[in-house]
């Protein structure tokens, strides 16, 4: 019998490892989850199972019930753990660059612009353009975003720039919709384009390679970027 590669052996232990660890950080937050996730699974089952009885095939259904259970409870269970992470994160310096490092199809550079008071926007290129996303006081940040905004205006004319500020507020958007905000935009680029933007905005050089680092305390795993300007 063939033994098995140490790195699939691994494998499944350090997934096991991460959902436990997920769901610990998630029960924190969320006592309760444990609870309900026991209620869509069981419930899942039950109806599937009821209705296998009724149509003379309880077994069939049965199973069936059983794997749909499982997929409603990690769809769930999914669900929770992310709003548990938005509340964990929200308020925390840097913490829409970490929503937005975690989007694919996107591009983003962290801090590219700040100030002294630890304001900060940080700039993401996908197939819907540019899109400068704040954080911070709303009336300082707005002159960040339009001096931003005027400097890709400046270098790459023809795509379309949004600007977002993530806050509670009126005319902000929170945390945990930040994501599906920057999914609602149109797309108008195609996959060659967003290349050649990212490449004209690296052209930029490395304008923060000089900047200190702000106070505070960084979500684990944010890289701070090499282009930008204190200001």
């Amino acid at each position: 019998m063939a033994r098995k590669e140490p790195a699939a052996e691994a494998a499944n232990p350090g997934r096991l490892k991460q959902i436990a660890l997920t769901y610990s950080m998630t029960s924190k937050a969320d006592p309760k989850i444990g609870l309900v996730l026991a209620a869509v699974g069981i419930v899942t089952f039950g109806v599937f199972l009821a209705v296998g009885f009724l149509i003379g095939h309880p077994v069939y259904l049965g199973i069936a019930g059983f794997l749909f259970g499982l997929l409603a409870t990690a769809w769930v269970f999914g669900r929770r753990a992310e709003r548990a992470a938005f509340g964990q994160m929200e308020g925390q310096p840097g913490a829409a660059a970490a929503v937005l490092d975690n989007m694919r199809g996107w591009s983003t550079t962290p801090a590219v612009a700040m100030n002294r008071s630890q304001d900060v926007v940080h700039r993401t290129v996908g197939k819907a353009g540019i899109v400068l996303v704040a954080e911070g006081n709303p009336n300082r940040v707005k002159s960040l975003l339009a001096a931003e905004k005027k400097k890709m205006n400046r270098i790459v004319a023809d795509v379309p720039v949004h600007d977002v500020i993530v806050g509670d507020g009126d005319g902000q958007v929170p945390l945990k919709k930040l994501r599906t905000t920057l999914l609602k935009y149109p797309r108008t680029l195609t996959g060659p384009q967003v290349t050649a933007t990212n490449d004209r905005l690296r052209a930029l050089g490395d304008l923060m390679s000089n900047m200190p680092l702000p106070k505070g305390p960084m979500p684990k795993g944010m890289r701070m970027p090499r282009g930008g300007r204190l200001r």
